[in-house]
């Protein structure tokens, strides 16, 4: 789960990590009023869940209460576009108003999990700010990178050795060491899959303080972190996930037209890979799981069949929790319930396979059948382009 940088500040704080100043605004009159009680320059920065913010225009310096309300006026409500939000771009509704800092120096940090090798990897660079992306693309060799066992922790050595790498001198390095190992143990204490740093800046008083924070955690986890699951801002998220979620499914809106619903995460990129192999594009993650009932099954087609896009649906079911009959029922009932009006083309095998293939023959509803998965896709592509 996402959360926004002024979120993620009041969570760097309770660990006493520096921030600058800041507040949080909805409204212009917010805005003036929280950049009054700064008394100073500010920076106005939009919250939004995507990175890139400062090239999409999002990110705007004040110097007086004039330029606090002219360009509150201009953030609030407007579509910001950046690298990471596509070209739809995200509405900003919220905006962090902030002091303005000198920066002498500008770094990164980074903390993520390293899957291959079950260990946190943390990551620093002197090539902080906005081309961060650039620098691991073109010159990686200026991002050191440790890793760290989670069951020993975060060591002094660690922290030396990442300060080193930055080229810190003493007095930043006594500051630099204390907030890496703060910044490891929130990483740990909110289950956190990824925290960046970007950039930590070292201020013309020589302090060093966290401009900008992303973090996000593992939403298997969130059943005990009560403090994160409050900072949910279901606005900032794809409507159609949202409601999946209400029923338990496992979806993920794209950008084609085929959908899909489908029993196993696996399965269901097979079936994807499988889909633009025919010359297709997928609409849809939809994992129904293996104890899917026919509701859940109705309820996914009826998220499907949300998404304007979606020209055909493939559904592709291997039976062994999920049995192929109660598959068929749900299929049904949400053909009859939805009003199903794209072709829906239906692979079918495993546990009760055939009973659930003679409830689909007899249903009196056109079901097109498939011979196997490959036959699935180049059907389903047919079935969209002729739609």
């Amino acid at each position: 789960m996402k959360i926004h940088e002024y979120q993620a500040k009041q969570l760097l704080s309770r660990h006493d990590i520096p921030v600058p100043r800041g507040s949080l605004a909805l409204t212009v009159e917010e805005a003036v009023k929280a950049a009054a009680e700064i008394a100073g320059p500010v920076v106005l920065k939009a919250q939004v869940h995507a990175g890139g913010r400062g090239k999409g225009g999002g990110v705007q310096r004040a110097n007086s209460g004039e330029e606090v309300e002219l360009l509150a006026a201009k953030l609030l409500g407007m579509k910001l576009i950046t690298p990471q939000t596509g070209p739809k771009g995200k509405v900003v509704n919220k905006i962090l108003v902030e002091e303005a800092l000198d920066i002498a120096k500008e770094l990164y940090l980074g903390i993520l999990i390293d899957r291959a090798t079950a260990k946190i990897v943390v990551m620093a660079s002197t090539a902080g700010g906005m081309d961060i992306e650039a620098t691991a693309a073109t010159t990686p060799e200026k991002i050191a990178r440790i890793s760290i066992d989670p069951l020993l922790g975060i060591q002094g050595y660690h922290c030396r050795r990442l300060a080193f790498s930055l080229g810190l001198g003493a007095e930043e390095r006594q500051q630099f060491m204390p907030l890496l190992a703060a910044l490891y143990r929130l990483f740990v204490e909110y289950d956190c899959s990824l925290l960046e740093i970007n950039p930590l800046i070292l201020t013309a008083a020589q302090k060093l303080m966290v401009l900008d924070a992303k973090l996000e955690v593992d939403n298997n986890a969130l059943f005990r972190q009560p403090l994160v699951r409050s900072f949910r801002d279901l606005a900032e998220e794809e409507p159609l996930e949202v409601e999946a979620q209400a029923y338990h499914l496992s979806y993920i809106k794209l950008d084609g037209t085929i959908g899909n619903l489908v029993n196993g995460a696996g399965l269901a990129m097979a079936t994807m890979d499988l889909i633009k192999k025919a010359g297709a594009e997928p609409a849809n993650f939809l994992d129904v799981g293996g104890g899917a009932t026919a509701e859940m099954v109705e309820n996914g087609f009826r998220i499907i069949l949300s998404d304007p896009k979606v020209k055909a649906i493939l559904v592709n079911i291997f039976g062994g929790i999920l049995r192929g009959d109660i598959l068929a029922r749900g299929i049904v009932e949400a053909a009859r319930t939805c009003r199903i009006g794209v072709p829906v083309i239906v692979r079918l095998e495993g546990t009760n396979s055939e009973a659930g293939r003679q409830i689909l023959l007899h249903s009196g509803l056109n079901f097109i059948p498939a011979a196997d998965l490959q036959d699935a896709a180049r059907q389903v592509a047919m079935a969209a382009q002729e739609k």
